[in-house]
C-alpha cells in the first residue's frame, strides 16, 4: 500500500469520526427544539427542530456515503468512488429543498390566521439560546476538517450547520417578540429560516455542481509549468484534468528528444507524473510520450 493509499484511508477515517461525533450533537439540539416547540406551541421553533433533524439525518446519509466514497477503484469504478460524496453533498440540498417548502406552507397557513398562537416562555429562550451555540461549535468543527480533509460532505453539512445557528438566532428573536405581543412574528421569522436554509443549499450547489460535470480541476498553465520544468520534457500539450482537491485525475503529453530509448522516456514520464501528483494533489496523473517534432506539429 502506498503513502497515497494510506492518507486517503486516513482521511476517510477521520471524516467519519467527525460525522459521528456531530450525529450525537445535532441529536441533542433536535430533541430539545421538539420539546420546547410543543411547549411554547412555536411554529418556528419546531420549524427549526426540523431544519436540525435534516442535519442529523444528514449525518447518518453521509456516514453510510462517506464509505462508499472511500473505496478503492474496482471494474464497474475505475476512477474509484469519490463521486458518491459528492452525490451526498447534493442529497443534502434536496432535502434542505424540502424543508424550506414546508416551513414556507406552514407559514403562510399561520399568517392567513390558522392554527395555535405561539406562547413565548424562558424554557424555549433557553433552549435556542443553547442550541444556536452547540450549532456554532458544530459547524466550526466540522468546517475545519472539511478543509483541512477537502471533504465535500463535511463542508455541505458545515454549512447547513452553520445555516442552523442563524436560523436559532432568528427564532429566538421571533420568540421575544411573540412575548411583547406580536404573535404573528413567529411566522415572519419562520420564513426568515426558510431563506437561510435556501442560501445554504445554493452554496452547495455552486460547489458540487462543477465536480459532477467535470469541470477543469486545476488550470492547465499550472500543469504546463509544472511538466515543462521537468528534465527531458521538450513540450506539454493535451492537458486535462477533472475532480475535487485530493482527488483530482490528470492527463497530458509530452515530448522528448526522439533518439531517447523507452526506458529513458518512461523515467522522465514517471518524473512528470510524480512532480504534478505531488503539486496538485492529485490522486493519478497519466502521462502520454512522444517523440518531438521540430517542425512544430505535434500530433
Amino acid at each position: 500500500m502506498n503513502l497515497r493509499q494510506l492518507a486517503r484511508e486516513e482521511r476517510e477515517d477521520q471524516v467519519r469520526r467527525v460525522l459521528r461525533l456531530t450525529l450525537l450533537a445535532n441529536l441533542a439540539v433536535v430533541v430539545g427544539k421538539v420539546f420546547a416547540g410543543l411547549a411554547a406551541n412555536s411554529l418556528s421553533v419546531l420549524a427549526d427542530a426540523a431544519h436540525s433533524s435534516v442535519d442529523a439525518w444528514n449525518n447518518v446519509m453521509a456516514l453510510v456515503l462517506a464509505r462508499i466514497a472511500a473505496k478503492a477503484p474496482d471494474e464497474e469504478h475505475p476512477y474509484g468512488h469519490a463521486k458518491f460524496e459528492t452525490l451526498g453533498a447534493l442529497a443534502i440540498v434536496a432535502f434542505l429543498s424540502v424543508t424550506v417548502y414546508e416551513l414556507v406552507s406552514s407559514a403562510i397557513l399561520r399568517l392567513a390566521g390558522q392554527g395555535d398562537t405561539p406562547v413565548a416562555t424562558p424554557f424555549v429562550a433557553v433552549v435556542m439560546l443553547v442550541s444556536a451555540v452547540v450549532s456554532f461549535f458544530v459547524a466550526r468543527y466540522e468546517e475545519g476538517y472539511g478543509h483541512k480533509y477537502h471533504s465535500e460532505i463535511l463542508l455541505a453539512d458545515a454549512a447547513h450547520t452553520k445555516s442552523d445557528v442563524f436560523a436559532s438566532l432568528g427564532v429566538l428573536v421571533g420568540i421575544g417578540l411573540v412575548g411583547l405581543g406580536y404573535p404573528k412574528a413567529d411566522a415572519i421569522f419562520t420564513l426568515l429560516v426558510a431563506i437561510v436554509i435556501a442560501r445554504a443549499g445554493w452554496r452547495i450547489l455552486k460547489t458540487t455542481i462543477p465536480i459532477l460535470v467535470d469541470q477543469r480541476a486545476v488550470s492547465e498553465v499550472t500543469i504546463r509549468e509544472i511538466t515543462l520544468d521537468t528534465p527531458g520534457v521538450m513540450d506539454c500539450f493535451d492537458v486535462r484534468s477533472r475532480g475535487r482537491a485530493g482527488e483530482v485525475f490528470a492527463e497530458l503529453t509530452i515530448t522528448v528528444q526522439p533518439s531517447l530509448n523507452v526506458e529513458e522516456a518512461h523515467r522522465i514520464a514517471d518524473a512528470v507524473e510524480e512532480r504534478v501528483a505531488d503539486s496538485v494533489g492529485a490522486r493519478e496523473v497519466m502521462v502520454h510520450v512522444e517523440p518531438h517534432r521540430t517542425d512544430g506539429n505535434q500530433a
